[in-house]
């Protein structure tokens, strides 16, 4: 494993399959690996990961830049979390490379946070361990994240919703220009969730960061992500949400039904885009426009 200028690079190694595994995915050779993007924040190249003789990645490529919403899709075991933890340096791939900026500043929220309720801990002073932050700036956080009114409450007696904006402020502390989600909304009602993801798409417009999200929600991150990628441990499809709603390898891992309707992410004029979100005229049709019905 060799780590420079950025650069976290595995050394290759045999495909890890046992003996007579037929191969179903193409390895990664010379040349097939496209550059690294220098104006992303982080990029993966060629990333794959075996464990147990299993592959758990197979050479993914990915970019997040600034000021764009990125979201992971995918089913249960799909390698979501391991490449979530591939691209923060908590995993080393076994194949290929990720490149973080020089200047790259992460803040992570993890799939899950347990408070200890026996152990009292005020939200504030949560906020303070580990942290040189003065407290009129650890205030200022709480009130970015809708949270001013839980600073003084013990971190046991928080809602799921309540604790997860505390757990963002704490991650947006860091100054990060990378903001990372891992199913943010566990454990958040229903109405909770959208409130999230507004919370999130604003605070990106505000602040500038660029943002990985986890999730499971097709219906929320199919409207307020920038770019889509559908993965199962290799990288189905990617582009903008309205045309990864509309690919055959969506339809096949959330079915028919789950791609008819999360199609629904639909600019009202008459056009559609392809998967790097260019428009293109769309069909003539006899019906009138179903935008407003």
């Amino acid at each position: 494993m060799a780590e420079s200028d950025g650069v976290v690079q595995a050394a290759p190694k045999p495909c890890g399959h046992g003996p007579g595994h037929a191969c179903t995915h193409a390895h990664v050779h010379d040349g097939e690996i496209p550059a690294f993007d220098p104006a992303a924040l982080i990029s993966a190249r060629g990333v794959s990961v075996i464990r147990n003789g299993r592959d758990q990645l197979v050479n993914v490529n990915l970019d997040i830049h600034e000021r764009e919403i990125v979201t992971l899709i995918g089913p249960n075991g799909a390698g979501k979390t391991t490449l979530v933890r591939v691209l923060l340096g908590l995993e080393k791939p076994d194949r290929g490379s990720v490149h973080r900026r020089r200047d790259l500043r992460i803040g992570y929220v993890p799939q899950r946070f347990d408070s200890d309720a026996v152990i009292p801990m005020t939200v504030e002073r949560f906020l303070t361990l580990g942290s040189n932050e003065s407290i009129d700036r650890i205030g200022s956080m709480l009130k970015s994240v809708d949270a001013t009114s839980v600073r003084h409450q013990q971190l046991g007696e928080l809602s799921g919703g309540e604790l997860q904006r505390v757990v963002l402020a704490r991650a947006l502390l860091r100054r990060p220009n990378l903001l990372v989600l891992d199913e943010p909304v566990q454990g958040v009602d229903y109405s909770g969730e959208a409130d999230l993801y507004n919370l999130i798409a604003k605070l990106r417009d505000e602040a500038g960061f660029g943002v990985l999200l986890v999730s499971h929600d097709l219906h929320f991150v199919m409207g307020r992500s920038d770019r889509v990628i559908c993965l199962n441990r290799h990288v189905c499809c990617s582009g903008v949400p309205e045309a990864v709603a509309q690919h055959p390898a969506y339809g096949r891992l959330f079915g028919a039904e789950a791609a008819r309707a999360f199609a629904v992410y639909r600019h009202h004029h008459d056009h559609s885009h392809d998967l790097a979100g260019h428009p293109h005229p769309a069909p003539a049709s006899d019906e009138p426009p179903r935008g407003d019905r």
